[in-house]
């Protein structure tokens, strides 16, 4: 598998970056590329394309139905009903979220009242621990400690290096510390892990990781790699790796846009 960050923003877009979006891929045993969309926040469609087309995506995971990772849904089904190039009446994406997500997403879009966007997506709710496959990969939502109904999702699919040996990426999406996030955690090759707040300044809980908090996660669950997402533009560079470098002795990595990471 290989995982591409499309946008890292924390809360709001950056001036350098979408909020959250991460293009997961693999390739099946007829080479054939799977596409897996975790989040589409605001701002994400546009570097999206840079990666994929947008009609090639093959799911879209939603972790929960804040602005910032689900904002560019909108843009996406505009795509998805008015290019012109893509055949009318094709197969409609799935997109995979918590319950009440059909709605809401047809609500931003200003849809009427009972109307969906079926035509070009169609909704699932997850049910926790019961997993999705896509292709060769298998998603695995798992619930978080967020102020919203939120779940991380583990990835699970093929090596990039060894087709055979399955190898797993964990998205905490947004939350605090948490049974669900030392979950997701656990033998997780990559765990890529949002870090809003920082230690000492924002005291407030049950909402955000800090790097620290993220990192303990990380070395309570035997995680390989940490890399950290989801910090705002006003945090000062660097300061989530710092702390999370503290309580976790194996590679601390920070998300940018445009990082491609395989495993």
């Amino acid at each position: 598998m290989r995982l591409t960050v499309v946008g890292c923003a924390g809360s709001f877009p950056g001036p350098h970056s979408a909020a959250s979006c991460y293009l997961v891929q693999a390739d099946d045993a007829h080479g054939r590329t799977w596409s897996v969309l975790l989040d589409l926040g605001n701002g994400a469609l546009g570097p999206l394309q840079t990666h994929v087309d947008p009609a090639d995506l093959d799911a879209v995971a939603l972790s929960h139905l804040h602005p910032d990772h689900v904002a560019d849904i909108s843009g996406l089904y505009v795509y998805l009903r008015y290019h012109p190039d893509l055949t009318p009446g094709r197969a409609p994406l799935p997109v995979h979220g918590p319950f009440g997500t059909a709605s809401r997403l047809a609500d931003a879009y200003g849809l009427d009242p009972g109307e969906e966007m079926t035509g070009q997506l169609v909704v699932h709710t997850w049910q926790a621990g019961h997993p999705v496959q896509v292709g060769p990969m298998r998603l695995t939502p798992v619930p978080v400690r967020h102020p919203v109904p939120a779940y991380g999702v583990r990835v699970e699919g093929p090596s990039e290096q060894d087709p055979d040996r399955t190898v797993t990426i964990a998205y905490s999406g947004d939350t605090d510390a948490c049974v669900g996030l030392d979950d997701l955690a656990t033998e997780a090759d990559l765990l890529l892990a949002e870090a809003a707040f920082v230690e000492g300044r924002d005291e407030v809980r049950g909402i955000h990781l800090t790097g620290r908090r993220a990192g303990e996660a990380a070395a309570r669950g035997g995680t390989r790699t940490l890399l950290l997402t989801h910090v705002p533009a006003w945090n000062p560079p660097g300061v989530a790796a710092a702390e999370a470098a503290e309580v976790f002795d194996g590679t601390v990595t920070t998300a940018v846009p445009g990082m491609v990471v395989e495993l």
